[in-house]
């Protein structure tokens, strides 16, 4: 008798919250959080893009990116720098000006976002100045896909938009420009 009086009850309950479940109207998504830091701040808290934090921290440009901005950072991911061999590497981070000029050619002064960008894609290709005075192209590939390509000719696919600070933006890519 107890069983059937505790399986009537929790048959109930289930009931009652999975029919109250259902009757809720979905709440409309929530705001993306006011950013609180600065790009470089936002790059370093994503799991996906705080190698590239390090890298431009490493390479002395974390003061420069602390300034008002706004500043764009075309940000390779985590997974497109592990694509750089460890010999490379180590030898960019030995040398902090080799490092500071390819981390140049992934920031722009200027801010940037999925809104800039798909405006300027509306009216054709984006070009954009970086840091070290090299264009970078922002335009539809054949995939339709968002691409950057630099002054050599590297391309990487955008990946994620607004990584969003108080002083500028990240824009996530899938690959290294400046090889």
């Amino acid at each position: 008798m107890k069983k059937a009086i505790l399986t009537a009850v929790v048959a109930l309950t289930i009931g009652f919250y999975s029919s109250r479940a259902l009757a809720q109207t979905p709440a409309a998504p929530a705001a993306a959080p006011a950013p609180t830091g600065t790009v470089l701040a936002a790059l370093s808290a994503d799991p996906d893009y705080n190698a590239i934090a390090l890298l431009i921290r490493a390479a002395g440009l974390g003061e420069t990116l602390k300034g008002a901005g706004p500043y764009t950072i075309f940000a390779p991911n985590n997974i497109a720098l592990s694509n750089i061999s460890s010999d490379k590497l180590d030898a960019l981070i030995k040398d902090p000006a080799t490092l500071a000029a390819v981390l140049k050619v992934h920031i722009v002064t200027g801010l940037y976002d999925k809104t800039a960008l798909k405006t300027g894609l509306a009216a054709g290709a984006v070009t954009v100045t970086t840091l070290d005075g090299q264009k970078l192209t922002i335009a539809i590939n054949a995939n339709k896909r968002v691409e950057v390509t630099d002054a050599a000719g590297d391309k990487a696919q955008i990946s994620k938009f607004d990584i969003s600070g108080t002083n500028g933006v990240a824009i996530g890519l899938d690959a290294v420009l400046a090889k």
